[in-house]
């Protein structure tokens, strides 16, 4: 997987400890009510598309960007409906990063799905009724996404 110039740099200086990171996250859901998946290829799971902002990069746009960039699909974002932050997380290079994550409902607009970089080995359209297995943040984020009603969702630790 490519690693954008700016982290490579950050890289060089931090090593692999942990970094907070900004990422966001694309919900994408078709007029078939099907949910647009890949299979990464850094941990052979099934996941959301997404992928971290570039510096001064607005969110929306680096959803957009990712989409087409992973899958071959243009994608619309309709709403933000989560902001949550991600367990800490061991690549297989030992890099280690925590990221802020925004959420988006997107749809389609144009694009075939397929695998259109390194960071996938397959990309798919999945019915909801018979989604991947998928672990349990991943699987909160749709159901937050699916059940949204204008309201983003986000957690409060205070009174």
């Amino acid at each position: 997987m490519a690693i954008p110039p700016f982290l490579a740099d950050l890289r060089s200086f931090v090593g692999t400890r942990p970094l907070w990171l900004s990422a966001v996250t694309a919900v994408v859901v078709d007029e078939q009510d099907r949910l647009l998946l890949n299979l990464r290829s850094d941990t052979g799971r099934w996941a959301l598309i997404g992928g971290i902002l570039d510096p001064g990069e607005e969110p929306a746009d680096a959803m957009v960007r990712e989409c087409l960039e992973e899958t071959g699909v243009t994608v619309l974002p309709e709403a933000l409906t989560s902001v949550t932050v991600s367990e800490l997380q061991q690549y297989p290079n030992g890099d280690q990063a925590q990221y802020l994550d925004l959420t988006f409902r997107c749809r389609p607009v144009s694009g075939e799905a397929r695998v259109n970089d390194d960071e996938s080995t397959e990309v798919g359209w999945f019915r909801l009724d018979a989604l991947p297995e998928l672990d349990e943040y991943t699987r909160r984020r749709i159901d937050i996404a699916l059940a949204f009603d204008g309201a983003t969702a986000f957690r409060f630790a205070g009174a």
